[in-house]
């Protein structure tokens, strides 16, 4: 006999989910493809609160019935990031998924010319933030027997690349927490994932690598390799909301590079 609570996996139509750096980029199309699965309550984390406001009315503007609000924080302060979560509980109700979808701005730069003094803000800047975001959320996943989490990171995690040996740094450590939380929270029915992609068109960050020589050499090399076209951020969305669904259900620990071919693994 099996006498484990049973875990709770929620529809996407009804389940309430916080995008943390979804003002913009990726992590606004995240929000906007939850809208498009039927979800009708987010939250939207970000720095910016004139970005965000501007944000939050877009995500509302998409369907009759749609609520989202906005809350204003530095996540990578863990005093911040628990202070929005508690906000959004307030107004939308406990998490059911939370996507970890902040950058910060990064050139890459061979480790010899990385000033000692850049790195670590570099690694916490790069990190942190997705950490405090899932301490923030897990009591309430924990009690209400399930959650999803997808931590966004990048290919630098696995692959050696020239340019990015800190930010690779800071990307391992957050793959390497995705599966590390995963194993401690599959028992509360927690799933924790993580999607690195490598580069993703029509975002800042592909603008500022490719504005630089050094980089944009690397970089379109990479494209090159790219044999199934160079991601979009609507390709890592709806990956990201596969994976928040119940047809994901199954699946936890995982890192998932959706990189066109860029690298086989």
């Amino acid at each position: 006999m099996n006498d484990k609570p049973e875990i709770r996996v929620p529809n996407l139509a009804e389940s309430t989910v916080y995008i943390a750096g979804g003002t913009s980029g990726v992590g606004l199309e995240v929000a906007c493809r939850f809208v498009a699965a039927g979800t009708q309550r987010l939250g939207l984390v970000g720095r910016n609160a004139e970005r965000g406001e501007k944000a939050a009315d877009h995500i509302r503007s998409l369907a009759p019935g749609v609520w989202c609000l906005f809350a204003a924080g530095d996540a990578n302060d863990p005093a911040e990031a628990g202070r929005v979560c508690a906000e959004l509980r307030d107004g939308l109700g406990p998490a059911d998924i939370l996507v970890n979808s902040m950058t910060a701005a990064y050139s890459p730069r061979l480790f010899h010319d990385t000033c000692p003094e850049d790195v670590p803000t570099i690694l916490m800047q790069q990190a942190l933030g997705p950490m405090n975001m899932c301490r923030a959320v897990l009591p309430d996943m924990r009690a209400q027997r399930g959650g999803a989490i997808v931590n966004i990171a990048s290919d630098a995690a696995k692959w050696p690349t020239p340019g990015e040996t800190v930010l690779g740094a800071a990307m391992a450590a957050i793959v390497t927490f995705s599966r590390t939380l995963a194993m401690e929270a599959k028992r509360d029915g927690v799933r924790v994932n993580a999607v690195t992609p490598s580069l993703i068109r029509d975002t800042g960050a592909h603008e500022r690598v490719m504005s630089e020589p050094f980089s944009a050499k690397l970089f379109e090399k990479a494209a090159r390799a790219a044999s199934l076209g160079v991601a979009e951020p609507v390709d890592v969305a709806d990956l990201i909301v596969f994976l928040c669904s119940p047809q994901a259900r199954r699946v936890t620990g995982q890192a998932v590079s959706p990189n066109g071919g860029i690298s086989a693994g």
